[in-house]
């Protein structure tokens, strides 16, 4: 039999998912079997696969512990990625996170077209041995689209990451962008509340059910006004994908530099007369409890170089 105490970086994994880690040579199937059966139970009690683990839970196995354990697979270390570790710029750092500021062009993750030079090799290449700890690999807590800048978190603990997730999932945080658009605002401040298609909903899906709209909430605030173009502010109280960018395009105030939804003459005049080369979005400011006793932390980006140089150029520094 075996039995042992949940530690703190474990808390907030699966059941069956810690089992595959911890049991890495009993088959899956074996593994649910044992579930079912009632040879595996947390604090004495029956247990579900899909059940959350706690700090402090007592998981007992029952079975031959050398059968279960058997031999240690070796353990490989993967090759570093080819990254400048220097290169990460650091706001702010602890034992469970890391706020960074990430540059405009680097995707957070890797993905389609995307095979290396993201933010994960960045932070993983930064701590180096200590980027995976109880198995729990560090990651970027929430996202930022690649062409956009501005302060990231990453979760160095999976407790951190459970934080987290609950954090974004129940809107604890207050995200602050600063983004440049085409036009004159109609007043000083205002929100858009207009619901968005999903972004990533199946073909299967849309044809099933019609396309699935979700609310989401941007508002907004002139920090500069010209007669051209203005600044704002941005606060948004849903996460959605491209969220500010569709909104503000939603209403004829599209983003400058946006290559996906905004205005091309605009775009092609701003990049002649300003300099601006990029997407002018920026997240300028996060809030949040911290993940060990709750306490708000807030942690700021400033405007990338390039971009105070384009408000340079079109009379718009705050």
């Amino acid at each position: 039999m075996i039995e042992y105490r949940i530690e703190a970086d474990t808390a907030g994994m699966r059941l069956d998912k810690h089992l595959r880690k911890r049991l890495p040579n009993v088959p899956v199937s074996h593994l649910f079997k044992m579930i079912r059966t009632k040879k595996v139970r947390v604090n004495g009690k029956r247990a579900q696969p899909e059940q959350l683990l706690s700090e402090g839970d007592v998981l007992t196995i029952r079975g031959d512990e050398q059968q279960l354990v058997g031999a240690e697979r070796p353990k490989v270390d993967p090759p570093p990625p080819p990254v400048d570790p220097s290169r990460l710029v650091i706001l702010r750092e602890d034992d469970w996170l890391m706020a960074v500021d990430k540059p405009s062009g680097m995707a957070v993750h890797t993905g389609s077209g995307i095979t290396g030079g993201t933010l994960v090799d960045y932070v993983r290449a930064y701590l180096g041995p200590k980027a995976v700890r109880n198995d729990f690999a560090a990651s970027p807590a929430h996202r930022l689209d690649r062409e956009t800048s501005g302060v990231i978190l990453v979760a160095k603990r999976r407790p951190a990451m459970v934080h987290f997730t609950e954090v974004f999932t129940h809107g604890l945080s207050r995200k602050r962008y600063l983004t440049l658009v085409k036009g004159k605002m109609p007043r000083d401040s205002g929100v858009i509340d207009l619901p968005l298609a999903e972004h990533q909903q199946t073909a299967e899906s849309k044809a099933r059910r019609g396309v699935n709209m979700q609310a989401a909430v941007t508002r907004w605030k002139v920090v500069k006004q010209s007669g051209e173009a203005a600044l704002l502010s941005c606060a948004i109280e849903t996460g959605r994908t491209h969220q500010i960018r569709r909104h503000l395009a939603a209403i004829g105030h599209p983003v400058a530099g946006d290559k996906k939804y905004g205005d091309f003459a605009f775009n092609r005049d701003v990049r002649a007369r300003w300099g601006l080369k990029r997407l002018f979005l920026h997240a300028e400011r996060i809030e949040f409890p911290h993940p060990e006793g709750g306490a708000k932390v807030a942690v700021e980006a400033p405007l990338a170089a390039e971009l105070r140089d384009v408000l340079k150029r079109a009379a718009l520094v705050p």
